[in-house]
């Protein structure tokens, strides 16, 4: 592990292989840990820099404090691969992840190559969903609330469970595995954080205004708003790519590695 001092924060980062370099950005919960299931075909190719977002582990946060944001996470990202030894890069988030790595796209896109959004979060605006309530929070938001809420209460796994029974559906928290768990409980405090965030919906005209490669992956199987809002993002983002992993869900690349990199290693090849 290094570190790489951005807009006063030490941010704790992975920097393993050798090619052209691909910048990873987790996700919600998550750490630079997450993509350990597809180092190994991936550094066969690339220089894989695995950053951490301000706040999440090896930091311990206490949950307390206005710096945890898509804002500050932008920031933070933009400023740490404009501290690399090597640009533009390829660019590729997670979750969370996707969300700051298309903004980072929207503002700085000199800085990248081809950018990779594997389901990224975030909400739609009426230009994209015309069912969209302005300001009305979704299920699933309130749902993390409550789980911000226990986690904030001390009751850690309680709010982890209704986290990820929430997202990956009833039963998904009693069948992750041990490791896998540990690094959420690693991250529970961020959830607080996130709550907190006032992200700003996806519309049409920030889809259309991204010039960089792009290619959208997702879980076959995924539920709820992240696949609506992948088909949403693909069709207005000019020559875009979207896969479809067969048999996943949000996690796709823990669950299918082999063709998770087959697709990355394709794109970011052509």
């Amino acid at each position: 592990m290094q570190t790489l001092h951005v807009n006063g924060y030490d941010m704790a980062y992975l920097d393993i292989g050798q090619g052209p370099p691909l910048v990873c950005v987790h996700g919600s919960l998550c750490d630079f840990r997450i993509w350990s299931s597809v180092l190994g075909p991936l550094t066969r190719k690339h220089r894989v820099i695995a950053v951490s977002l301000r706040h999440f582990f090896p930091e311990h946060w206490d949950g307390i404090g206005d710096t945890y944001s898509i804002a500050q996470h932008v920031d933070d990202v933009i400023g740490f691969i404009e501290k690399l030894d090597t640009r533009p890069v390829d660019l590729m988030g997670h979750s969370r992840g996707g969300h700051i790595s298309f903004r980072v796209a929207q503002q700085r896109p000199d800085l990248l190559r081809k950018l990779i959004l594997a389901e990224p979060g975030g909400e739609l605006d009426s230009s994209l969903d015309p069912a969209a309530k302005p300001g009305a929070p979704s299920p699933l938001a309130a749902r993390f609330a409550a789980s911000a809420e226990k986690i904030a209460a001390g009751d850690i796994d309680g709010g982890l469970q209704f986290f990820i029974d929430a997202l990956e559906g009833p039963g998904a928290w009693a069948r992750t595995p041990a490791t896998a768990k540990q690094l959420l409980r690693d991250n529970a405090m961020t959830l607080i954080g996130q709550v907190r965030d006032q992200r700003p919906p996806f519309s049409k005209a920030d889809a259309e205004s991204i010039k960089t490669p792009t290619l959208f992956i997702g879980g076959a199987r995924t539920k709820g708003m992240l696949p609506q809002v992948l088909h949403a993002l693909a069709a207005h983002v000019t020559g875009s790519t979207t896969a479809m992993i067969p048999g996943t869900t949000h996690p796709m690349f823990e669950q299918a590695p082999q063709k998770y990199c087959e697709i990355v290693l394709e794109f970011l090849a052509g």
